[in-house]
């Protein structure tokens, strides 16, 4: 199947400059194609994974994919999708993005062989380039006409734009420029919202290079959710891909709870699963969704793709002990990633009877409460139940030597800090 075919069976695509040429071209032979990502943060979220993912697909096609982190335009700042002018950051903040990134990426995609994913930034060119060069050689070519008829710009111009801002499309224009002169590229690939920079980039190409240049540009669709929310948002903020940010238990419950109705296209979108095994995933969820088979299988290989192997066996071990209540079986690290957002509280080693230390802890209203709760077994300890009033909480019961585990009835979790 050609790597554009997959795109369309994936629903992937939104716009594309030339769509017979670039199938055309595909099929003649491999391409270098590129997509870029600014510095504005030292992680990327869920967001971000979607055009990358499609530089992966490219790559197992046996296309060359380059990424670019945007080192020059990330201290300038990308319009899109902004009513306001963003805060500029130091140059030792964005460096110290650019190194996060990377590093991100190149877990992420870039692997051993001769079509291996090649990282680049743009301001190793970028930054030799003097204001008189700038106005002479690009801005020359650019009519503002034209700049201010470009979506991002557009919607901007009633809250207003900086020249800084404004000036973006050229910059990224350049780096197309620039990596079709110097690294073969002939596709840019990036999300609905960079259409205009794309093709201000290829008006420039066939400027600078002929009305003959063979270059092209694709989008992809504006990912939203059935709901018709935005993709990637949860009540507690952004998914990110930084384990200090988003534990892997919490990344992989995010594709665990997918909505029935969202399930197939995030399996289309963001794995690489094949038209077979995704075929035979959305039929169960229309046969038997109860079973959730279609969200555990994204779960899982979003997981392990993004954190390891090793993370995504100790997110379901989580996940499993949290559904059995088995604490015991859980570290103190797997504690600390799966009851994150649960009701905290802080006892000291202190020993305690546990109705004094469930109400000083105000876990329970009163003695009353909890004498009643533990006498009808309502009450757990690290997975086992307390029938006992006089039972003695000591600090040698904290697993890890860190944490207690309340269970009050069936679904109420509060986790405990031992001081």
């Amino acid at each position: 199947m050609n790597i554009i075919d997959e795109l369309e069976w994936r629903d992937a695509i939104n716009q594309q400059t030339d769509a017979e040429g670039l199938r055309e071209l595909t099929n003649e032979k491999s391409i270098s194609l590129y997509c870029g990502v600014d510095p504005t943060g030292d992680s990327m979220h869920i967001g971000h994974l979607i055009p990358f993912i499609m530089l992966k697909r490219f790559q197992l096609a046996g296309h060359r994919p380059v990424i670019l982190i945007g080192g020059a335009t990330g201290t300038i700042g990308d319009p899109s999708g902004r009513q306001t002018e963003r805060s500029l950051q130091t140059l030792e903040q964005v460096q110290a993005n650019v190194d996060a990134l990377t590093g991100q990426m190149k877990k992420l995609f870039v692997t051993e062989g001769d079509n291996q994913i090649r990282m680049v930034n743009n301001y190793d060119w970028t930054h030799k380039i003097s204001i008189i060069e700038f106005l002479r050689d690009f801005g020359k070519n650019f009519s503002i006409n034209s700049m201010l008829a470009k979506d991002v710009v557009a919607s901007r111009l009633d809250s207003g734009i900086s020249f800084t801002e404004f000036t973006y499309q050229i910059l990224q224009s350049v780096d197309y420029l620039h990596l079709f002169q110097h690294e073969d590229v002939q596709l840019q690939i990036g999300g609905s919202d960079q259409w205009g920079n794309i093709t201000s980039g290829l008006d420039l190409i066939r400027k600078k290079e002929g009305s003959e240049a063979k270059a092209f540009g694709l989008t992809i669709p504006l990912m939203l959710k059935a709901d018709g929310t935005k993709f990637g948002k949860t009540a507690g903020g952004a998914i990110w891909l930084d384990p200090n940010k988003t534990t892997p238990f919490e990344f992989y419950q995010f594709w665990a709870n997918t909505d029935d109705r969202d399930v197939v296209k995030y399996l289309k979108y963001f794995t690489f699963l094949s038209k077979e095994q995704i075929d035979e995933l959305a039929e169960k969820v229309q046969s038997e969704p109860h079973k959730r088979e279609a969200q555990k299988m994204l779960a899982e290989e979003m997981t392990k793709f993004v954190h390891g192997e090793e993370m995504l066996e100790q997110a379901k071990r989580i996940t499993a002990a949290l559904f059995t209540g088995d604490i015991q079986s859980l570290t103190a690290e797997e504690i600390e990633q799966g009851f994150k957002e649960m009701p905290t509280f802080e006892a000291t080693q202190e020993p305690k009877n546990i109705v004094d230390w469930l109400v000083d802890l105000g876990i329970e209203p009163s003695k009353r409460q909890a004498r009643e709760d533990i006498t009808k077994g309502a009450i757990s300890m690290n997975g086992e139940r307390v029938s006992d009033l006089e039972h003695e909480v000591t600090a040698d019961q904290a697993i890890g030597g860190r944490f207690i585990i309340i269970r009050k009835g069936k679904k109420n979790y509060s986790l405990v800090k031992m001081s």
